[in-house]
């Protein structure tokens, strides 16, 4: 890939900004597909993974991640609440909670992290890892949102394996974004989020506006930090006549496989 390819993610704002209150405000990156007033889930899963990190502290990696996504989640306003519900030498587990400003729930979560050892090499399954440098530059594989407002797809860099074509079906796509919150640096884990819960947008079956296919849940399954600014994800959909779906992505930075990310869809025809 092309070294003097322009940047959307790196020129981007933030995906949120906190106000004096405390609550996450949206900016344009972070709004999703679906509607001008409301986020694409990905970018907040980093506000739920922020808060857990948070809870939890040094020392322990977040391994996994669960939301259940029970409502459409505003640009105006969420607040972002962490309880450790468990904290051991080996492990500990939290309890995130996200509210509209109005108090609404909107996003019920939990994590687990677990203490970093040093073992050295140790033996693990050997797999080929994409290459970004064979990627070829291209724009998001979803294409244009239903809203004409500027929204999550339009603030990525966004680059396709050899052979991955841009139409229905599974394909792999790199993706880098902008950073989650204004003022700060976000973890390793923060940064794997937005692409966590973009699996269903990469290897969707048809476009939004033939069928509608928004996820209600996001379980992010993490076994090695990852170490670079671009992520690959390694996407399927299996959709059904039920109006029910699943999504499996693996992810993987520049030197493989990292984690890997399950959403439950809903499938509807659009009105």
């Amino acid at each position: 890939m092309s070294k003097a390819q322009s940047s959307n993610a790196l020129s981007a704002a933030p995906f949120f900004s906190q106000r004096a209150d405390g609550a996450f405000v949206g900016n344009d990156p972070a709004r999703g597909p679906w509607s001008p007033d409301h986020c694409h889930a990905g970018p907040v899963t980093g506000l739920v993974a922020r808060a857990a990190e948070q809870a939890v502290g040094p020392g322990k990696m977040l391994t996994r991640l669960t939301l259940d996504i029970l409502r459409p989640l505003p640009l105006a306003g969420l607040w972002v609440a962490a309880e450790t519900t468990r904290h051991t030498r080996t492990l500990a587990t939290t309890s995130v909670t996200v509210h509209d400003d109005g108090g609404t729930l909107c996003v019920r979560a939990s994590s687990m992290h677990l203490v970093e050892k040093d073992l050295g090499q140790v033996p693990t399954a050997p797999v080929a890892p994409l290459r970004l440098e064979e990627a070829t530059p291209g724009d998001f594989t979803i294409g244009a949102g239903l809203h004409d407002r500027p929204y999550f797809g339009q603030f990525l860099d966004v680059a396709y394996p050899p052979g991955a074509g841009f139409g229905p079906g599974p394909k792999a796509m790199w993706m880098r974004t902008t950073t989650l919150l204004e003022g700060e640096e976000q973890s390793p884990i923060q940064s794997l989020c937005a692409l966590a819960d973009c699996g269903n947008g990469i290897s969707w079956n048809a476009r939004p506006a033939e069928m509608g296919f928004m996820n209600t849940d996001l379980t992010l399954h993490v076994h090695r930090a990852p170490e670079s600014d671009w992520l690959a994800s390694d996407s399927v959909s299996h959709w059904h006549g039920t109006g029910i779906g699943m999504s499996q992505s693996v992810l993987q930075d520049t030197k493989g496989p990292v984690a890997t990310a399950l959403q439950t869809l809903v499938l509807h025809p659009p009105t």
